[in-house]
């Protein structure tokens, strides 16, 4: 064995076992004290041999030792904290590497809370702010190789990064400010910075160095969403060392080309954000995206075509990147094809979201004022093919939005690709998104701007009154409908239908009957597709329409449709406003007869004012102004709201499959579960239409189904559900004779009443106590028919 190593071996074992079993103060102080000479620190130092040796073999064990004997009684062998300064001095002055590994082992590993963590933890801060983190990854720098140093150097990687994190899962709501990630990340920048300058210091003294270990630290950094916090302190400081310095700029320009490819979309994404401008990026980058393929796509795909997100500043960074040298500047051309072909698909213009449509329509402007007249003339007939293309697919769009961002593009775009043709002219209400286009286009504009269309001597025509025009006709029958909703691509005969539906519906009730289990299921599961206005009222009241047209088979398909399969929480509400809806809607009076009024005139009806001539028109208006009648109008009046209760005959359809399965759970529907809020409007719709039930025959087995419903649900935990179950007992109170509550449903009564009044007085829910109280004042008419019955 080598005698140096074996020297160093044996001292070192002799100082373990002291350490590990002397209480002598002063013994342990001459052995820690005997053992700094390995790191240097000491007017008596070990050879530079043993030095090394001691540090690559038994560092780490010495400070292992020192944390296991770390606690309040061993610290305080020596006064004023003696002991505990000469402890910590191994951690700041030894190799960082492993003291800092050492350092996050014990924390992670130690009991929480104890002692011994928070001194540790205290320590390691005392590590940060030290500057040790810049010793280090500087260590790194060096060109080193093999699977030990690649192993040492993903451990490290790990902690390094992942520190606040680890920190914060040890010790809880005890971290240390230092810790907190907006606080840990600008350090770790801040340290990087030092290690960068180390590095151009090594570099301009003829040594080798490597920065992979940094671009791995930051690649990692970003990746876990800490681009603002180190970009943040490094960007701002390399453009000031990149200016003008061109050993600066190819430490830059490597640091970010050794980036993982994994890290190079969030480390590209955080500069071009944090970069002040193109210039800067420029210097920051070099030709990386010349060099590297995954830099490539990010920065000419993925931030122009899958991201939009990056505000308009940022584009210009980007693309003047790309303008910015000759050998980029064929990317930048590729790129505005690319923009164009997407900006004018059809496909794009349907299912792309209008941020994302604006956001590559300003890349498209931007690019086109980046390009020299050489390189339009050479792809001047490619573009403008892809730019007219566009205006048409966005001209024919429902949208205004659309339409309108087309006008303006194909307004400045087409300006620029050929000024000395004539140019495109479109009326348009301007807006912050064409104003902001408008100021992308300034370079090129002629000073009116191409938007101001129109001669200033001419009277505007009042347009106040138009209505938009559209290329399908309005549906004429149910059918047409039910057709342009199921199989139609024309949108606006598929918005014309949506809003037509329900006129029909009401109009045509023999023929709505044929189709209105189809018409259910298609309204049930239709979505939006346009952005027609009041969709969601225009699809709820034509579903409510074909439930009032053909109650008995849409009531019963809708209920049973509530505890089907592949149904939304949204769509089952739904189904229970609907059917309030037209429940209600049925038990109106007088329904039958303006239902009447709303079909085809009779034979014996009186002709239209359009069918007789307008001077006959004229003079039957001015009799029927002035002549006088007296009580013959008023009591037609009264007669028309007479009429029989509709929902008589069909409230069973309604009720009943609303109850059936309410305590079955399916695979993605619980509402004993975690559905509650449905159960909870399930309980209100019961209630509602126990109500519009208001004595029919069919009253009182329902009312006895929804007491057992509510008995059965009494002690639910949900304050909205307990009040749907209070207000189902005062429809049920409200909508059968008492005769036939005290025949029918005496025991149910009793039951209910005793619960009523343990709800009024302990139920935590003021609105349940509230309802309680007033459903026991409508039992307390039948308070003395009820008390015989419940005495023995």
């Amino acid at each position: 064995m080598d005698p140096v190593a074996s020297a160093v071996r044996l001292e070192v074992q002799e100082a373990v076992h002291i350490l590990s079993s002397s209480e002598d103060g002063g013994h342990i102080v001459s052995t820690l004290q005997s053992l700094r000479r390995y790191l240097g620190e000491m007017e008596t130092q070990a050879p530079p041999g043993e030095q090394e040796e001691f540090s690559r073999t038994h560092f780490s064990t010495v400070l292992r030792c020192l944390v296991g004997k770390l606690s309040p009684d061993w610290l305080d062998l020596l006064p004023d904290g003696q002991l505990e300064e000469l402890w910590a001095s191994f951690f700041l002055e030894g190799p960082a590497d492993q003291a800092f590994l050492v350092l996050m082992e014990s924390i992670e590993g130690a009991a929480s809370p104890s002692f011994r963590l928070m001194k540790m933890a205290q320590l390691l801060a005392r590590f940060l702010s030290a500057g040790r983190m810049a010793a280090v990854m500087e260590g790194q720098c060096g060109q080193q190789a093999g699977p030990a140093c690649r192993l040492l150097q993903e451990t490290l990687l790990t902690r390094v990064v992942g520190l606040p994190d680890r920190l914060g899962n040890c010790l809880q709501r005890e971290t240390l400010a230092a810790f907190f990630p907006q606080n840990y990340f600008p350090l770790l920048g801040e340290e990087v910075l030092r290690v960068l300058q180390a590095v151009v210091d090594s570099l301009r003294g003829g040594l080798d160095c490597s920065v992979s270990f940094l671009s791995q630290v930051l690649g990692k950094a970003c990746v876990h969403g800490r681009q603002k916090e180190i970009l943040g302190v490094l960007v701002p400081r390399l453009t000031v060392l990149t200016q003008g310095n061109c050993l600066w700029q190819r430490v830059c320009w490597r640091l970010v080309e050794c980036v993982p490819d994994r890290a190079m979309e969030a480390v590209l994404k955080g500069l071009v954000e944090a970069a002040p401008g193109p210039e800067v990026l420029s210097r920051l980058l070099g030709n990386l995206v010349t060099k590297s393929k995954k830099a490539q796509f990010v920065m000419t795909r993925k931030l122009l075509f899958l991201q939009y997100s990056c505000s308009t500043p940022v584009l210009q960074s980007l693309l003047g990147y790309l303008a910015m040298d000759s050998q980029r500047r064929p990317l930048l051309v590729q790129a505005l094809k690319e923009l164009l072909e997407t900006w004018g698909s059809s496909s794009a213009i349907r299912h792309v979201p209008l941020e994302q449509q604006c956001y590559v329509s300003k890349a498209v402007l931007i690019c086109l004022a980046h390009l020299g007249e050489a390189e339009l003339r050479a792809c001047r007939e490619e573009l403008l093919a892809s730019l007219m293309d566009g205006v048409k697919n966005r001209l024919d769009s429902s949208l205004p939005p659309v339409r309108r961002l087309g006008m303006t593009v194909a307004e400045v775009a087409s300006a620029r690709l050929h000024p000395e043709g004539p140019s495109l002219k479109f009326q348009y209400e301007e807006d912050e998104l064409t104003r902001e286009i408008l100021a992308l286009a300034a370079p090129w504009l002629a000073p009116d701007g191409p938007s101001e269309a129109g001669d200033d001597e001419l009277v505007p025509y009042d347009m106040s009154g138009d209505k938009e025009q559209r290329n399908s006709k309005t549906p004429a029958y149910v059918r047409d409908c039910l057709e342009a909703l199921t199989a139609s691509e024309d949108w606006e005969r598929w918005e014309a239908a949506l809003q037509a539906l329900e006129g029909l519906v009401l109009k045509s009730p023999a023929a709505t009957r044929e189709v209105s289990l189809e018409l259910a299921k298609v309204l049930l599961h239709l979505e939006e597709k346009t952005a027609v206005a009041g969709f969601e009222g225009l699809r709820q009241r034509a579903l409510v329409a074909v439930t009032v047209t053909d109650p008995a088979r849409v009531a019963e398909y809708l209920a049973v449709q509530f505890y089907a399969l592949n149904y939304s929480l949204r769509q089952r509400m739904d189904i229970l406003d609907v059917l309030a809806l037209a429940a209600q809607e049925l038990s109106r009076p007088g329904r039958l007869r303006r239902a009447a009024q709303q079909g085809s005139p009779g034979p014996g009806s009186q002709p239209s004012v359009a069918a007789v001539p307008a001077w006959q028109a004229v003079v039957e208006e001015r009799v029927r102004c002035k002549t006088r009648r007296f009580c013959k109008q008023g009591s037609a009046g009264w007669a028309a709201a007479a009429g029989p209760n509709e929902f008589n005959a069909v409230a069973g359809y309604f009720f009943f499959p609303l109850l059936q399965r309410f305590d079955r759970p399916v695979v993605t529907f619980d509402l004993l579960g975690d559905d509650q809020l449905v159960l909870g409007r399930l309980a209100h719709t019961l209630g509602a239409l126990m109500y519009l039930a208001v004595n029919t025959v069919v009253a009182v087995p329902m009312g006895k189904a929804l007491l057992e419903f509510v008995w059965a649900l009494r002690f639910h935990g949900d304050a909205y559900v307990r009040r749907g179950l209070l207000s189902a007992i005062s429809s049920v109170l409200l909508s059968v004779p008492a005769e036939r509550l005290l025949a029918d449903l005496p025991d149910e009564l009793l039951e209910a009443r005793s619960w009523l009044a343990d709800v009024a007085e302990q139920d935590a829910d003021e609105d349940c106590r509230l309802l309680a109280v007033k459903a026991l004042l409508l039992l307390e008419k039948l308070r003395d028919r009820l008390l015989p019955l419940s005495s023995p």
